[in-house]
């Protein structure tokens, strides 16, 4: 690990590579997803097309992506307005503990709080301890909701 504090800047397309390696360390600790290089790139590519609905942060360090969080708006009927969905947020191992996880959601929770978002809400592996009491000291909390998919197969 570097011993610098990363940067925090909105991600670029030349970050996908990066990007797509967070991600198979995010998805290899959920028990819903699994990692396919090409759907994730795709993913990736789609969320950064869009910068005014979508965004995607990243901690910088030594030249590479060290972390990642994504989100994108949505419209809430509770809120009466937008509501900002956290999508995907993952630190490279040797970087937890760092402040760098609290600065990405700063920075994410910026960008919605920008675009009139006035609530951020995320989904966590529910067998996920380490990332559920980072959500906890950072004051997030949990809700009454369960969350349910349907995939078209």
């Amino acid at each position: 690990m570097d011993n610098t504090m990363p940067v925090i800047r909105q991600a670029l397309f030349s970050d996908i590579d990066d990007l797509a390696l967070l991600l198979k360390e995010l998805f290899s600790i959920e028990a819903d997803f699994s990692f396919d290089e090409d759907r994730q790139r795709r993913g990736l590519a789609m969320m950064l097309e869009d910068s005014g609905t979508r965004c995607i942060v990243v901690a910088q360090s030594g030249g590479q992506a060290v972390g990642m969080c994504s989100a994108q708006l949505v419209v809430s009927t509770a809120e009466g307005g937008f509501s900002g969905l956290v999508e995907d947020m993952v630190v490279r191992p040797d970087y937890r503990g760092s402040g760098t996880g609290r600065r990405l959601l700063e920075a994410i929770g910026q960008w919605a709080t920008e675009r009139g978002a006035t609530r951020l809400q995320l989904l966590a592996d529910r067998h996920n301890a380490p990332a559920l009491d980072f959500y906890e000291h950072l004051g997030w909390g949990m809700t009454q909701l369960i969350c349910l998919h349907k995939k078209d197969e």
